[in-house]
């Protein structure tokens, strides 16, 4: 109930007339001291302003003959009406009152609800990552044996004059390895989507590019009496440094500004299939039909290492963004995921339902999904953290050829023995363009530029596409074999290519 300052002979609490009245020095009112008294023991305040206020402190007022006054009419119409009024403030007090405390309730419950929301997904996601963690290490405890059976086995092939140890453990995908795949995917997206507002001002024009012509060839990499150039790959730290492997078993290092080998790499036993550069170190990749990914050193002109993840041929591979790891596929059904330091096998997976082997395999820029093109016409994307694949893409008529990501992170490209180009987008998960190419056309390599403004397709010729239009803006018939392999210069400064001809080219302006 409010309370209403009165005359000064009246008490404000009561307002009556206050038998031993006393004065608060605080605020200057008068009050009957037991009323105020016991409001004090209650709350130690001045009931008119809150401020501090104890009994020591009141003054006593001397008067004579107090008059009571009579009391009020409780039956009189004013009276009612009066007392129906103050009930009604106390109670539209208290109702207001009890409306602010549900308020502050309501919000302190909503937050509470978002907290344990949020506790719920970090705990499922802990749990998840816990029964992955255990998954991967009940795999790895029953091979232990065998991983030194076969270590023991390979021992004697092994000790050749010059040739590293061959190792075949299976370490498997342990956190630090994971934690280390998902920084870099995170660095990764981040770099890509602020390139992907802009396309470099360096990159070739498609008026310019439309008017690249062969400028250069040359056939004296490999031997000429087992012909054909398999595989191409450019260094991305120096697109002058040309990696190219052959039927005739080796692997050559060209330097295009020199116009001469660096190095020649011999030790497969059989023809050279897929070539990788490594994007900072002086080493390279390459893989074989004779089931070995050989690791080797430009400068020492070695072998390194040497990864057995297969068990029959190697057909396809890449090279992690980290620069550490090693994907492959091979006609044995499974993928594989390596560490090239170590030389070891860290995971390995096939898809038991599908039973079919596998020909060609491509990382994803991020690092984290990677797909895989198999000999029944499927394209199968997987998840590498989880080793399963979340993704497939039927369509083709045939072996799948060659995949290849754009660098946006988007599109993927595919193709296959139909004669024709897939262009598939990642966040929809379907084939939004095909690119029919003539008929019996062979499509051995795709490619599309470090900005993803270009897809060049290599095989029975070489033509350039233009992204989101896909209008073909070049045609090279130059070579006289199937064309095994395209890659972009920087910038797509010049193009060049290698075929069964024996041949590596160049294009430009």
């Amino acid at each position: 109930m409010l309370i209403y300052p009165s005359r000064s002979t009246v008490h404000p609490v009561s307002n009556e007339v206050p038998e031993h009245p006393c004065v608060s020095p605080v605020s200057n009112q008068v009050f009957e001291r037991r009323l105020i008294e016991k409001y004090i023991a209650e709350n130690g305040t001045d009931p008119m302003n809150g401020q501090p206020l104890s009994e020591e402190q009141l003054i006593d007022i001397k008067v004579s003959h107090p008059i009571r006054p009579k009391a009020p009419s409780s039956t009189s119409i004013p009276a009612i009406l009066k007392a129906l009024q103050d009930e009604w403030d106390a109670v539209m007090l208290h109702s207001f009152t009890l409306r602010q405390q549900l308020q502050t309730t309501r919000q302190e419950l909503s937050h509470a609800l978002y907290q344990h929301d949020a506790a719920c997904r970090v705990i499922a996601r802990l749990t998840k990552e816990v029964t992955a963690a255990r998954e991967a290490l009940a795999t790895l405890k029953p091979q232990a044996g065998l991983v030194v059976a076969q270590a023991v086995a390979s021992q004697p092939h092994a000790g050749g004059a010059g040739e590293p140890m061959e190792v075949s453990e299976q370490v498997g995908m342990i956190p630090e390895i994971i934690q280390k795949l998902q920084d870099k995917a995170t660095v990764l997206t981040t770099e890509r989507k602020k390139r992907g507002k802009t396309v470099p001002e360096e990159l070739v024009r498609t008026e310019d590019l439309s008017k690249y012509r062969q400028v250069a060839t040359h056939a004296g990499l490999h031997s000429a009496s087992v012909p054909g150039i398999l595989s191409l790959d450019l260094c991305p730290s120096d697109t002058n440094k040309v990696l190219t492997g052959g039927a005739d078993k080796n692997v050559v290092v060209f330097d295009k500004k020199e116009e001469q080998i660096i190095a020649t790499l011999k030790g497969h036993t059989k023809k050279v299939t897929s070539v990788i550069y490594h994007p900072s170190q002086s080493v390279v990749f390459s893989a074989s039909p004779d089931s070995t990914i050989r690791v080797w050193s430009v400068t020492g002109g070695n072998c390194v290492q040497v990864v057995r993840a297969h068990e029959a041929s190697v057909t396809g591979l890449s090279l992690h963004a980290t620069g550490d790891y090693l994907l492959s596929s091979s006609e044995d059904q499974y993928w594989a995921f390596s560490d090239i330091q170590t030389g070891r096998v860290l995971t390995k997976v096939t898809d038991e339902a599908a039973g079919c082997a596998l020909t060609c395999a491509q990382f994803h820029p991020d690092g984290l999904i990677f797909g895989t093109g198999t000999a029944d016409s499927q394209i199968k994307i997987w998840d590498l953290k989880e080793r399963t694949n979340v993704a497939n893409f039927p369509g083709h008529i045939g072996p799948v050829t060659s995949i290849a990501f754009s660098e946006n992170g988007y599109y993927l490209a595919t193709g296959a023995q139909d004669s024709s180009v897939k262009l598939w987008d990642l966040r929809k998960l379907k084939n939004f363009k095909t690119i029919t190419l003539d008929n019996n056309y062979e499509v051995k390599s795709l490619v599309f530029d470090q900005s993803g403004t270009y897809l060049a397709v290599g095989g029975t010729d070489i033509r350039v596409y233009i992204c989101k239009q896909w209008s073909e803006v070049l045609n090279f018939t130059e070579h006289t074999g199937v064309v095994t392999g395209v890659a972009f210069g920087e910038h797509a400064q010049f193009l060049t290519s290698t075929g069964m001809d024996r041949s590596l080219k160049f294009y430009s302006l």
